[in-house]
């Protein structure tokens, strides 16, 4: 039997990717632990001794970790594994809620991507918008969209699933096609 790299994989599925977001996603749980640290000071100006200043520092930075420790565990434990069955989305939201969408491969009609805006652009995250048969899976601030999507569409297609182009794209090919007669 093969090792098994999630709790709910089947004995003949494999694993193809596995990705998370881009770590973006903590800087709200990052800026509030910061401030944490930085209250940690108001006791030494209170009273002003290296002591009292050791001791703010100190209980600062325990009450930064444990404001930022939801945020980091949010990111490190919601991860998107695709396999050559389906696509799993495992989302997690602090410690005790977890919500896990399975979608089978066979049911993608597209995968595309979005970046949208300076920051974005700058620190190379962004939307990959999957379309299925179902409904739309959104996936928000994934590391290097681009790279992901293509990855994505080289997976499908070696299992011989066919992606539809979007309006879009049709349109395109249809403009070089007639620019090649």
């Amino acid at each position: 039997m093969a090792h098994k790299y999630f709790a709910d994989q089947y004995d003949d599925e494999e694993v193809l990717m596995v990705f998370n977001k881009h770590p973006i996603v903590m800087r709200k749980g990052l800026i509030f632990g910061m401030l944490a640290i930085a209250l940690g000071t108001l006791p030494s100006f209170i009273v002003p001794t290296y002591q009292m200043l050791g001791i703010g520092l100190g209980g600062g930075f325990l009450l930064g970790i444990l404001v930022f420790s939801p945020s980091w565990i949010a990111w490190r434990y919601s991860v998107f594994i695709v396999t050559d069955q389906r696509l799993i989305q495992i989302t997690q939201k602090g410690l005790f809620k977890r919500s896990i969408i399975d979608l089978a491969i066979n049911q993608i009609q597209m995968v595309n991507y979005e970046i949208n805006g300076v920051q974005e652009t700058l620190l190379g995250y962004g939307t990959i918008m999957i379309q299925t048969y179902v409904g739309d899976l959104t996936i928000h601030d994934v590391h290097h969209p681009a790279k992901t999507q293509k990855h994505l569409l080289r997976l499908l297609r070696e299992r011989g699933i066919t992606t539809t182009p979007s309006p879009k794209q049709q349109n395109v090919e249809q403009y070089n096609q007639e620019d090649d007669e």
